[in-house]
């Protein structure tokens, strides 16, 4: 049996085409390369695509929040990843993950007030999505 089985989960199977256009689209910003990127997270998305998502441990009320990201101008944002890999190259910090699907991901992010939007990949190949961006990936 494969020991890296764990990196491979099915829903996470075909994301390495997300890190691919971001990584272009980091050596090529532009509008083009932009919507090119957009493009691939929404067919990853309606493949059924999956992302890691960091989650905070339950607190006294027992659900589980959404772990977020603050950026300088201290705005939050909640962190996804598209592998295993991406998610350890944040140092040190052992978080709690779960595979979310995308589609539903991105519906819960524009519906919460408190954040901006969603950063796939905080520590490497970073894509930040604002509501607007996440609308356009939506279609809505």
């Amino acid at each position: 049996m494969n020991d890296n089985h764990i990196t491979k989960d099915e829903g996470l199977q075909g994301n390495e085409k997300i890190e691919e256009a971001i990584a272009a689209l980091q050596k090529e910003l532009t509008d083009e390369m932009l919507a090119h990127t957009l493009t691939v997270i929404r067919r990853r998305m309606k493949a059924k695509g999956q992302l890691i998502l960091a989650v905070d441990a339950p607190g006294g009320d027992g659900k589980l929040n959404v772990q977020a990201v603050k950026t300088d101008d201290g705005k939050n944002w909640w962190a996804a990843f598209t592998s295993f890999e991406e998610e350890l190259k944040g140092g040190g910090s052992v978080m709690s993950t779960f595979l979310t699907d995308v589609e539903q991901l991105f519906h819960s992010a524009i519906a919460t007030d408190e954040i901006e939007g969603i950063i796939i990949n905080p520590w490497n190949r970073t894509l930040m999505l604002n509501k607007q961006l996440l609308k356009i990936v939506l279609g809505v």
